[in-house]
């Protein structure tokens, strides 16, 4: 004779197998699919080249990214904001500071050794803009200062040929504000800027 406990703890089990199968799909289908395409599609609609890379193109190849700092050394390049991530910098597999504290010998050091260098390159009257000697925090900030930006420009001009005043331009029509006028800094995109540049050097 069959126990009807017995058949009803099995009916029980069965549907609270059924009842987590279908909870499991269903945030599968919500969480693992339906959310990713909504958030992709956002990102696509409001911010398109930031969320494919916002990479640039010059000359029919990728230079880069103008979200991601890289290192620009010739004398006709406007210099982008030091970098201590990796060992030669600007690796974004190594993001990150240099995690010494204000009272670091080390860091006053590399400091003075920095400002040193960035008087000798780009000796204009004035104090030495913080971004010209520090690292962010991520060692890939891709923007300067305005300021170290035009302290730039003489060097610039001399390198490339190109006249200060349109120098000063590009750095004026690539700087940005503060976001609603209250958050951030006014900031320039050292890709961007050196893209313009390149772009009006004469081609020989």
């Amino acid at each position: 004779m069959s126990n009807p406990s017995m058949k009803n703890g099995g009916s029980t089990v069965r549907e609270h197998l059924v009842t987590s199968f279908r909870l499991v799909l269903a945030m599968t289908i919500l969480l693992g699919l339906g959310y990713p395409v909504v958030v992709w599609g956002a990102a696509r609609l409001i911010a398109s080249k930031a969320s494919t890379g916002s990479f640039e193109n010059a000359g029919g190849r990728v230079v880069g990214s103008s979200l991601i700092g890289q290192k620009f050394a010739a004398a006709g390049h406007f210099h982008g904001r030091p970098s201590a991530a990796g060992d030669a910098g600007y690796d974004a597999t190594s993001s990150g500071g240099t995690n010494l504290a204000p009272t670091s010998k080390k860091l006053a050091d590399s400091i003075k050794a920095a400002v040193e260098a960035v008087r000798k390159d780009d000796p204009a009257p004035g104090p030495v803009p913080a971004d010209a000697v520090t690292s962010s925090a991520s060692g890939l900030d891709p923007n300067i200062s305005p300021e170290y930006a035009l302290r730039q420009v003489p060097r610039v001009a001399a390198a490339t040929g190109l006249p200060e005043a349109r120098l000063q331009g590009m750095v004026a029509s690539r700087t940005e504000r503060r976001f609603l006028g209250l958050f951030g800094e006014p900031r320039v995109n050292a890709l961007l800027l050196n893209l313009d540049v390149d772009g009006a050097v004469p081609k020989s």
